[in-house]
Order: structure tokens, then C-alpha cells, then sequence
């Protein structure tokens, strides 16, 4: 225990100690009773000040646990003003039936609203309006309570004994009903939480027992204010104090979540059920089995159903937010599995090119040495003027497909490169329209129109400009074919942003992608032998995953094929750093 929890705790016991000694030395009358309620009101204030420290200096649902507890705290303590404005102020006996005590009554719906949001829990899973719409449930309900068991003999027709008895037996199991909360909170914890519901259970139940005395010292006229009955309650109310000022100087966070929670400890849904369908036996209890006089079971009646009236809009308006939290989960759930199933096939295809490319690089390397030999063989013999003209030929045509092989094999090679190449920054719009620029002449040929729509002034993105300039011709090349296949068509490039992501989408109006699954995988080809080896689109995509971006492809409802880039734009950081180095260059 710290020198700080000491010193509290010893003002705390002074300030009990002081109320022991004067209502000890102290006669009966106005001045230990104005004293009584006084230091009493100001215990209550200095609670829920307490509490509203401890909401203020937190968030989330530890804020408002701390809330309710104040609101209660508050709500106790209009109670004792009004007793302490009969008494000291007016210098009245306290009047039977009392208003304040409907406030004291209620002051308990806040603190076992506060109990079950279960502060110690993460808040991920509860929404706001849903613990309010339990909190609003739980209060009509102890509301309609008051109002079918108390009013009717409090101010329908006054019968003190039986409005006496029905008020400390509704108020008994109120509290019980918060120390049974408290005591499982208590007993399902273990982090810091534990000492804090221990000391409030132990506070609270020691200001149930006092209650409890006073009411019976009350039904026997043996009650004043400043007896030793008061002294267990002001015992109560520093015990409260002092639990408010520990949470305060422990601020503990909330546990862990757990894999499965015990379903008997969401305790506020299930009451507000509880609640509502405990409407229908109150009212034919009233209308059946009451042996009131007529009209207060007509009350009592009209009481019920007003509350089934009330709590049945709650009700409907909790199923109506239930039911669009379930839409949006639904949708959250759609979209999630639709990220994970492509960033798996991601995975999947970033793996097949990884290995796949060291295999081709050693086959390249293995190849391209003997095929360097054949060339300069074949030179040399092309360049012998001994030989025949068809060896010549011969000669020439053996230099030639040695020439395409070693093609390939540059292409293999480039394909296996796995260095990522220097990165600036890059006008990933501009860029696309240079190399669209660069084949105008090949598509107009083709009999293919452009059409073309750069926003101005995108942001840049941080990546090699000749592997993403190279990433579009390929793009471009492909379209140029397949809608050459057709006679032509129309070829349209876009771009735009997208949150973080600058998106590039080529688009044409061909005959479409034979399989968009597979269009990305090595070696697979629609072409003619000699017309490609598979290998652009998989090195395209290679290129683009190196700049932690995507590329997708899929055709388009009328006819058409669609490549879509998105490449993450450069933070702000890189580019105040870029133009900074820029400058001083």
C-alpha cells in the first residue's frame, strides 16, 4: 500500500471517527441532527465528485461505468438534500410518504447499470446505444416496479404500514440484486478490477445492513438523525470513497478478451428481457389474483400496461438496431473474406514466381553460355567464304533461331531478376500516357481508337519508373492484340485516386480474357507458338507486388477486358524528403 492510500485512508477513518464521537457526547436535537446530515450530504457530495473524477480522467467503457456511478451518486445524494432542507432548514419532521424517497429508490438502477457493462471487459463487442437501450430498460422497469407495488398505497390511497412493508422489501432486493451483480464481477476477474467490485461490494453491503437497521429503527420510532444507526452509513460512504479514489490511482485497463465468455455474465440483456416478459404475470397477478379494492387493481393494471406499452417501443427500436448491426457485420464479413481470399491467392502467386524464378535463372544461366557459342560459331561460318551458298543459308538460319532463343532467355532472365531497382518518386498518370504516346502509331494501325482520361496532378507513388513504364507497354501490348483479333475497337486508359492508392485501368472492348485466373501464371499463353512466351503479365505482376500494389483483371458484362493498377501514393514524409534533396541538388 502506497504512503498516498495510507494518508487516504487515514482521513477517511478521522472523518468516521469525528461522526462516531459527536453522535456519542452528543444529546438528542437540532444541532446533532443539522450536524448529521450535514457532514452525511457532504460525504455523498464528496462521491460522487469521486465518481465524476474517475469518468472524466478515463474513455470508453470504463468512462461510462463511471458515468452511471455518478449519475446514482447524484441522484443519492438530491435524496439527502431534501432530507437535510426538512431538517436543518425548515426545521420539519420528515413527512410520510417522503418524495425523496422515489429518488432513493431509483438512485440504485444507475449503479446496477454501471455494474453490468462490465468494465473490465473489452468494448469491442458492445455498441453504445445498445448499453444505453439496456440502461433506459432497466430504469422503466424498476420504475414500473415502484409503481405497481408502492404508489397505490403511497398517494392512490395512503396506507402507511403496507406502503412501508411493499418500499423496504422492493428496496432490500434492489440492493441485494447489486450486491449479487458485484460479488459475480468480483468473483470473475483477476486483474485489477477484483479489488476495486470487492470494495465496492463490501461498501455497498454494509450500507445495506445499515439501511436496513434504520428502516426497522424507523418502523419502531427509535430512529433520529446523528444515532449510532447513522455511523455504519457513514462507514458505507467512506468505504465508497475510498474504492472511487483506488480505481483512481490504479486506473485499470481492461482484460484480455477470452476465446469463449460465459454466457450467464451478460447479465443487462438478459434482465431487460427478464423484465418484458415478466409484464404479462404482473398484470394478471392485478386483474386476478390481487385482493386490493377495485381501484387500485385497476391502477395497477394500467400501470402494467403502460409499461408494456413503453418497454415494447424499446424493445422494437433494440431489434431494429440489431438488425442493421447484423447487416453491417454481415457485409464487414463478406468483404473480409473476399480480402482474404485474395490476398491468398496473392500469396499463392508471389510464391509461384519466387520459385519458379530461381529455377528459370539457373536454367538461363546454364543455357546462355553454350548458346553464345553457337552464335559465334555460326558467325564464323556464315563469314568462311569456302563454303557452299545453301551452307551459308544454313549457317544464317542456325544464327537466327540461336539469336530468338537467346531472346527468350533475356526474357527468362529478366523474369527471375529478383533486384527491386532503384525508386523515386513517379507521376504513375503520366507515366501511362507516355508509353500509350509511345504506341499511338501501332494502335491506329491496328485500326484501334484511343480514348483516354488522366486526372491532372495525381499524387505520386514511390516506384522504379522503367519497370512501371515497361508494366504498361506490356498492358497496352496485349489489348493491341486481342482487339486486332477482332478487326478493332476501342482501347481506354483511366486514372484516379482511391483513398492511399493512385489506380490506373486499362480497359478494351475485345473479346475478353479466356481465363482471369490463370492470365498471371508463368508461361500461359493464348498466342501462337513464336508469338510470346507466358511471361509478360507474370513479370508485370511481379513488378507491381515489389511497389505493394495490385494489379486484377476481369472482363467486363458487354464485352471487353479490364487491368486495373493500384500502387500505394508516397507518403508525405518521402515527399517533402525528395523535394528537400531536389533543392539543395
Amino acid at each position: 500500500m502506497s504512503s498516498r492510500q495510507k494518508r487516504q485512508i487515514a482521513c477517511l477513518s478521522g472523518l468516521l471517527l469525528v461522526e462516531a464521537l459527536v453522535s456519542l457526547c452528543s444529546p438528542r436535537g437540532p444541532h446533532l441532527s443539522a450536524f448529521s446530515d450535514i457532514s452525511q450530504f457532504l460525504l455523498l457530495s464528496l462521491v460522487t465528485a469521486v465518481m465524476m473524477a474517475n469518468a472524466i480522467s478515463t474513455s470508453g467503457q470504463t468512462r461510462l461505468f463511471w458515468s452511471l456511478m455518478a449519475s446514482g451518486s447524484l441522484l443519492w445524494t438530491v435524496n439527502l438534500a431534501l432530507w437535510t432542507l426538512y431538517e436543518v432548514v425548515l426545521r420539519r419532521e420528515i413527512p410520510d410518504p417522503f418524495v425523496g424517497d422515489v429518488i432513493l429508490f431509483i438512485h440504485v438502477v444507475p449503479l446496477m447499470a454501471a455494474v453490468a457493462l462490465r468494465p473490465h471487459r473489452p468494448s469491442e463487442h458492445q455498441k453504445l446505444h445498445f448499453s444505453t437501450l439496456n440502461f433506459l430498460m432497466l430504469l422503466i422497469w424498476w420504475v414500473f416496479l415502484y409503481a405497481f407495488i408502492v404508489f397505490p398505497d403511497e398517494y392512490v390511497t395512503l396506507n402507511i404500514p403496507v406502503y412501508s412493508r411493499n418500499y423496504n422489501l422492493l428496496y432490500l432486493v434492489e440492493n441485494l440484486i447489486l450486491l449479487l451483480a458485484l460479488g459475480v464481477l468480483a468473483l470473475s476477474t483477476e486483474s485489477t478490477w477484483k479489488r476495486i467490485y470487492w470494495n465496492l461490494f463490501a461498501a455497498m453491503a454494509l450500507y445495506t445492513a445499515s439501511s436496513e437497521a434504520i428502516n426497522a429503527a424507523i418502523a419502531d420510532q427509535r430512529y433520529y438523525s446523528g444515532s449510532l444507526y447513522d455511523i455504519p452509513f457513514a462507514a458505507s460512504l467512506c468505504w465508497i470513497i475510498w474504492a472511487g479514489l483506488l480505481a483512481g490511482e490504479l486506473k485499470p485497463a481492461c482484460e484480455p478478451s477470452l476465446p469463449e465468455r460465459p454466457q450467464w455474465l451478460i447479465f443487462a440483456p438478459r434482465f431487460a428481457m427478464l423484465a418484458i416478459l415478466s409484464l404479462p404475470v404482473f398484470g394478471y397477478w392485478a386483474w386476478f389474483g390481487d385482493a386490493s379494492p377495485a381501484h387500485l387493481r385497476r391502477v395497477r393494471l394500467l400501470v402494467a400496461l403502460a409499461a408494456m406499452l413503453v418497454l415494447g417501443l424499446f424493445l422494437f427500436v433494440r431489434q431494429y438496431l440489431l438488425d442493421r448491426e447484423l447487416v453491417r457485420l454481415l457485409d464487414q464479413s463478406r468483404r473480409s473474406l473476399g480480402n482474404q481470399q485474395r490476398l491468398q491467392t496473392q500469396l499463392v502467386q508471389k510464391e509461384k514466381l519466387a520459385s519458379l524464378g530461381h529455377l528459370v535463372s539457373g536454367a538461363a544461366h546454364e543455357i546462355n553460355d553454350p548458346l553464345t557459342a553457337i552464335l559465334g560459331y555460326s558467325d564464323l561460318l556464315a563469314a568462311n567464304p569456302g563454303l557452299e551458298t545453301n551452307q551459308i543459308d544454313m549457317a544464317r538460319k542456325i544464327k537466327q533461331q540461336a539469336r530468338r532463343t537467346q531472346e527468350l532467355i533475356s526474357g527468362l532472365l529478366s523474369f527471375a531478376q529478383q533486384s527491386p531497382g532503384e525508386k523515386t518518386l513517379v507521376d504513375l498518370g503520366s507515366l501511362a500516357q507516355r508509353a500509350l504516346q509511345m504506341e499511338m502509331l501501332r494502335l491506329e494501325s491496328k485500326n484501334i481508337r484511343v480514348e483516354s482520361s488522366v486526372a491532372p496532378g495525381s499524387p505520386p507513388v514511390w516506384g522504379n519508373s522503367h519497370q512501371l513504364f515497361r508494366c504498361c507497354l506490356e498492358i497496352i501490348g496485349n489489348a493491341a492484340d486481342a482487339l486486332h483479333e477482332t478487326g478493332g475497337g476501342v482501347f481506354r486508359l483511366s486514372s484516379r485516386v482511391e483513398g492511399d492508392d493512385v489506380v490506373l485501368e486499362f480497359s478494351d472492348s475485345g473479346p475478353g480474357i479466356r481465363d482471369p485466373q490463370r492470365v498471371f501464371d508463368p508461361f500461359y499463353t493464348t498466342k501462337p507458338i513464336g508469338k510470346g512466351a507466358g511471361l509478360g503479365l507474370s513479370a508485370t505482376y511481379g513488378v507491381v507486388q515489389d511497389h505493394q500494389g495490385q494489379i486484377t483483371c476481369h472482363n467486363l458484362p458487354e464485352g471487353g477486358a479490364v487491368f486495373v493498377f493500384r500502387i500505394p501514393r508516397a507518403k508525405q514524409a518521402v515527399v517533402a524528403q525528395t523535394k528537400t534533396e531536389a533543392a539543395k541538388a
